[in-house]
């Protein structure tokens, strides 16, 4: 089994949890799906320790790493664009080093365009911050996307499109069937940024279809397994066909 995709997400004081459950949920339910540990994440802060979000949850986490070795580096807005705890650029720095890809949401991104890359039209970031990086930083106004990935450095609008950009990235690494599986548990039916992953003829997809729709039977009915595969169009073989796109046996992902 290859070894998991690492992902550092990193609070501050007052982050969005809106955004902490957009990333954590698709990767914790993609390890489900799959019954795989496709994924792993760590949360971060500048000093660790206990951090609050705007909605006064906390969450335990631990100091950045001099030499990290995470694959994805996630920075959380936290509502205050001004915000002297959003100024992670040294980090930032030593996850590109190392091939990580950065990942900026919303006032996060505001932040990284002020401090460091100024064309703002490379970037995106939440509709309410473009006010604040015009007027406070005489900045031209950043992209209209929900997200923009500039190569090492990706911008997103962040809040409930974090969703949309986690499905994206984790994508990459599991089959779209597996990806319209964790999508209808969030019941997230319109995934914005994936239909450019999904490289499969009309029938590969419709089949993909058909198995979305039997895993989802399967995980959350009581309905017989051979008669989810006559409901969702495989009469016979259906285990078989199963095991081949899942990994494993409907009775074993039922368990």
């Amino acid at each position: 089994m290859p070894a998991p995709i690492i992902f550092d997400i990193f609070v501050a004081p007052h982050f969005v949890l809106t955004e902490l459950a957009g990333v954590v949920d698709v990767l914790r339910l993609t390890n489900r799906v799959t019954a795989q540990e496709v994924f792993q994440w760590h949360f971060k802060s500048h000093s660790g320790g206990p951090i609050q979000s705007s909605s006064e949850a906390m969450i335990a986490s631990t100091p950045l790493d001099l030499r990290p070795e995470a694959d994805y580096f996630f920075v959380l807005g936290n509502t205050d664009a001004q915000s002297p705890d959003l100024s992670v650029g040294k980090a930032i720095a030593t996850y590109t080093s190392r091939q990580a890809r950065v990942v900026l949401l919303s006032e996060a991104a505001s932040r990284y365009i002020a401090e460091t890359d100024r064309d703002a039209s490379r970037h995106t970031t939440h509709w309410e911050n473009k006010a604040v990086l015009r007027e406070r930083h005489g900045l031209t106004e950043t992209r209209t996307s929900l997200v923009v990935d500039a190569g090492a450095i990706i911008t997103g609008a962040g809040m409930g499109a974090t969703v949309d950009l986690t499905l994206s990235i984790a994508s990459q690494y599991v089959s779209s069937a597996a990806m319209m599986t964790v999508a209808d548990i969030l019941l997230h039916e319109h995934i914005r940024h994936f239909q450019r992953v999904l490289s499969t003829t009309p029938i590969g997809y419709y089949r993909e279809l058909r198995l979305n729709k039997a895993n989802n039977l399967l995980l959350n009915t009581e309905m017989k397994i051979n008669e989810i595969g006559l409901a969702c169009g495989f009469p016979s073989g259906f285990t078989t066909i199963y095991r081949e796109t899942f990994g494993m046996t409907p009775n074993s992902a039922r368990k």
